[in-house]
């Protein structure tokens, strides 16, 4: 059992760009193919293989705009992909050394002093230890390189 769960983008909100819908920006998601290196899907939580189409678009993982609501790019599989069921296991595309582990509070805004870079293999550590604070409502698994939003993690219901 496990108190955290790994998150992918909703399929409504996948399902929006993949139809042509505006970004974060208020522009078309771009199509691209891929080359089949290290192109992570924030909807499996995979990768798109070489040859497979993908879409390259702003995103804002926040409700609203608003001074802590980053906005950046990320990629989404062009077509069908099965979301990445919620779960306590490391999504497959977090295969980097590290990566930047933020937590969130309430209102969307960033708990200070809760990111930090953090290897890969005690990203479910980190994050189990911080949405254990009451301050925390969810956390964000960052790109360390680059601060692109890869996925969130949240609490896991009673009972999973």
């Amino acid at each position: 059992m496990s108190d955290i769960l790994f998150q992918a983008l909703p399929t409504e909100t996948v399902a929006v760009y993949r139809a042509g819908g505006p970004d974060a920006y208020g522009m078309l998601p771009e199509r691209r193919v891929s080359d089949g290196d290290g192109i992570p899907c924030r909807h499996c939580l995979g990768f798109v293989a070489a040859g497979e189409d993908y879409l390259v678009l702003a995103h804002r993982p926040f409700p609203a705009p608003q001074p802590y609501a980053e906005t950046g790019p990320i990629f989404l599989h062009a077509g069908d992909c099965h979301r990445y069921e919620a779960s306590e296991i490391l999504p497959p595309m977090l295969e980097s050394s590290d990566y930047i582990v933020r937590g969130y509070d309430r209102d969307d805004r960033i708990v200070y002093g809760t990111g930090a870079v953090t290897p890969t293999e005690r990203i479910t550590q980190r994050a189990t230890e911080l949405m254990a604070r009451d301050d925390i409502a969810y956390v964000h698994v960052r790109s360390a390189r680059n601060n692109c939003y890869q996925c969130r993690i949240e609490r896991a219901p009673a009972g999973i």
